[in-house]
């Protein structure tokens, strides 16, 4: 991956943060022209980043861009497979889980990340729509090469909340809970949802893009959608730096990725229990061209839900939309 004349430049004004720095300095240690510098300092404030100009003195480095920007991203992130190779950025997208599968297509290695500022298109599970507006979530989408075969996959769904949650957690006060298979609730509102899609080929998964949508500063939803939906800033009253959610994301994605690869998924399902409280509840579960009402006895090895109904017949459900039951 080779670093561009203008991530070279913000690397040079980031390391004199607090000084003003010349032109004439720059473009020596760059080795390019004093108006190529200027060229490249305009395209960086156009992406956000709040650096003055004066005669005579040069350019200071007053603040980093608050978009979702690769450089920042990177910069501090923990990790050593997720993000560190290519993160494909957009101002706006149709869907990021779209673009990820075309990648991955491709041959995109494992660990790329697509992610974008705001989607026109989300995708939910079953064809519905993500509330995705500028900058106010996080949508962002990973291609993951497991060895595995495909009814090991709606794991990573699993996988995937415990992460979010335990990143949620660190970072913010909230009472999280997840809600299976693909919800990360707040006070029984919707904060961030899971959607997981595949590619195989016989009895073996090719890739797998885990997309992932959260509320961060979204400081109201549509009308259809407020008594069901809610973001970090409306349960805080705080804004949130989007940038650090996703390094930590990333960082427990991988820790939990690297648990997965080594001994298994059970201390991952055991936590994601521990974040749920659907265990031992009266639920409601939709299936396709099905309905059950009973009681949600475990989670099992797989990730489906094991479902005692009301008759005292009991179902493994790999996925279904759940409602809790009074």
């Amino acid at each position: 991956m080779t670093t561009s004349s203008k991530d070279q430049l913000l690397q040079y004004l980031k390391e004199t943060k607090g000084e003003w720095v010349s032109g004439e300095s720059l473009s020596k240690q760059m080795g390019v022209s004093r108006s190529a510098v200027w060229k490249q300092i305009s395209k960086l404030k156009e992406e956000g980043y709040s650096i003055e100009s004066a005669p005579k003195k040069g350019y200071l480095f007053r603040k980093a861009s608050e978009l979702l920007l690769p450089n920042e991203i990177r910069e501090g992130l923990e990790t050593k497979l997720l993000g560190k190779g290519d993160i494909v950025y957009s101002k706006e997208i149709d869907s990021t889980n779209r673009k990820a599968r075309d990648l991955a297509d491709e041959g995109a290695p494992e660990g790329t990340l697509v992610l974008s500022e705001a989607q026109i298109r989300g995708k939910g599970r079953k064809g519905r729509t993500w509330f995705s507006p500028p900058k106010g979530g996080i949508y962002i989408s990973l291609i993951l090469r497991p060895t595995i075969s495909p009814v090991d996959a709606p794991k990573f769904t699993l996988l995937t909340a415990v992460a979010i949650a335990e990143a949620l957690l660190s970072m913010t006060p909230l009472n999280i809970n997840i809600k299976w298979p693909n919800d990360i609730l707040v006070n029984g509102k919707k904060i961030a949802g899971i959607l997981t899609e595949m590619s195989t080929e016989m009895d073996a998964v090719n890739y797998i893009v885990v997309g992932l949508g959260l509320n961060v500063n979204t400081p109201k939803f549509p009308e259809a959608i407020q008594g069901i939906a809610t973001s970090i800033f409306i349960e805080t009253g705080k804004v949130f730096p989007r940038v650090k959610i996703i390094q930590e994301y990333l960082a427990r994605y991988e820790a939990y990725y690297d648990m997965y690869k080594k001994i298994g998924f059970d201390s991952i399902i055991d936590r994601w229990k521990d974040l749920s409280e659907i265990i031992g509840k009266k639920v409601e579960v939709e299936v396709i061209g099905n309905q059950f009402i009973g009681k949600a006895l475990d989670i099992d090895s797989d990730g489906a839900l094991i479902l005692k109904d009301e008759q005292g017949g009991v179902h493994r459900i790999i996925s279904g939309d759940i409602t809790l039951m009074s």
